[in-house]
């Protein structure tokens, strides 16, 4: 008997157990189901990134961009509601759009340059086609395709400007100064606002070399620049150029930032495309987000043409990433706008909202900027114009972050000369209403 009821007492026991369990268990699939239903918008949102380096920052634009980080993070650009009317941005992928340029925006120093100097310390430039420089470049003066042409060989596979100064001090005055080293004009005949040739002069000099070579030739001209001590200089032909390059902590950090709170980030540059896909990685920006000069291509080989955008067509060059040109590129590879409307301003849904730049060739994209548009003071004459005028308040002006300029002692001639026109001329800097900006101090150095 008792047994018995021993036996009775385990099996209730155990039937109590299971019971409890499947109680337990449903209640958890209901907990579960009611979270899942439980409509996005009444979750608890994470926190919208912020800014974590704070040094180098100047007055209020760290708390500036932080505000504007919130304001676009999770959605909120791109869902108006009755608390929210701003107009929804149009990047690919419906994400807002955030564009920088490169050399002394995100990095102290030229990446191009760094290139260029690698390219004549190591024998990479290949001599042009029957010894013709003026195949080069279109933009490429009789003179400086003489001076060229007398100072380095033609019968050799590549320029041994490693080695032969003469040959190397050529190019790199044509390069540089846009002279030939008797001084006289090295480019002409180019629109001052599409076309800086002696930038695409580098992409153009990568001819007879795959994608890959150039890339390659980039990333050993980076490690060398990287590694040298800041200030490092290094011996070219004759001269003594700038050796060394450097990240800036801060535009690494308002990058991630800028990503994490969903923006769609973007390089543009007049550097070499192969050049800068290998510089940007190290900002965590994908290739196929870096824009740069573009060469066209023969079985497979860079040649000395160029790609176009907008009205001008591949291998007319005569339009690169700057100025204008940066405008045209970041429409047409950016919100996918092709043919003449890509070189025109676009409605503020399909408009960068944050922009970033140091440079004259910068102007264009950052007045296109709908949100914030970050100005790093290397006393340029139109753009700090503009920036320290800051008609409509978006403007941020910071010293940079590595060696900044001192404090220029005489006024930006805005009403003068501070605007470089299409032909070469200097003009007054202008409003879009054509109002003429006034002269402007510089007030953040």
């Amino acid at each position: 008997m008792n047994q018995r009821l021993r036996l009775r007492s385990s099996a209730v026991t155990a039937v109590t157990a299971v019971t409890a369990a499947l109680a337990l268990a449903a209640t958890s699939l209901v907990s579960a189901t009611t979270a899942e239903a439980k409509p996005r918008d009444q979750r608890t949102p994470r926190p919208c990134p912020t800014l974590r380096a704070s040094d180098g920052w100047h007055g209020a634009n760290k708390p500036r961009i932080d505000a504007l980080l919130a304001e676009q993070c999770h959605d909120k650009a791109r869902k108006p509601d009755a608390a929210n009317v701003r107009t929804p941005v149009a990047g690919r992928g419906g994400k807002p759009v955030a564009v920088f340029d490169w050399d002394n925006t995100v990095v102290k120093n030229d990446v191009g340059d760094a290139t260029f100097h690698w390219l004549l310390r190591n024998d990479r430039v290949r001599p042009p086609r029957h010894g013709d420089w003026s195949t080069t470049s279109r933009h490429l003066t009789p003179a400086a395709a003489t001076a060229l042409g007398a100072a380095c060989p033609t019968a050799v596979r590549v320029l041994p400007t490693a080695t032969d100064v003469r040959c190397a001090d050529e190019l790199l005055s044509v390069y540089a100064s846009g002279t030939t080293t008797a001084g006289e004009a090295a480019f002409a005949g180019h629109d001052r606002r599409r076309m800086e040739p002696q930038y695409a002069w580098l992409a153009q000099l990568l001819h007879g070399w795959t994608t890959r070579q150039a890339e390659a030739f980039a990333a050993a001209a980076r490690a060398e620049n990287l590694a040298a001590p800041q200030g490092a200089t290094q011996r070219v032909g004759s001269s003594q150029v700038t050796g060394w390059v450097r990240y800036y902590p801060q535009q690494r950090d308002l990058i991630r930032a800028l990503r994490e709170a969903g923006f769609d980030v973007w390089i543009v540059s007049a550097s070499p495309e192969p050049v800068v896909d290998v510089w940007a990685r190290g900002v965590g920006v994908d290739p196929s987000h870096a824009l740069g000069i573009r060469n066209t291509t023969d079985r497979g080989r860079l040649t000395s043409h160029l790609k176009g955008c907008g009205t001008v067509r591949d291998g007319d060059d005569t339009m690169i990433t700057y100025i204008d040109g940066k405008r045209c590129w970041i429409n047409q590879e950016v919100f996918g706008i092709r043919g003449p409307a890509a070189e025109r301003v676009q409605p503020a849904s399909r408009r960068p909202v944050f922009a970033a730049g140091d440079s004259d060739t910068d102007i264009s994209f950052l007045r296109d900027a709908t949100g914030l548009r970050l100005v790093l003071n290397r006393n340029k004459n139109e753009l700090m114009c503009r920036a320290y005028e800051n008609g409509d308040g978006r403007w941020i002006v910071n010293p940079m972050f590595i060696d900044p300029k001192p404090r220029k002692a005489t006024p930006y001639p805005c009403a003068s000369t501070g605007y470089t026109a299409a032909d070469g001329s200097a003009q007054p800097v202008r409003r879009a209403d054509g109002s003429v900006i006034p002269d402007q101090q510089d007030r953040v150095f």
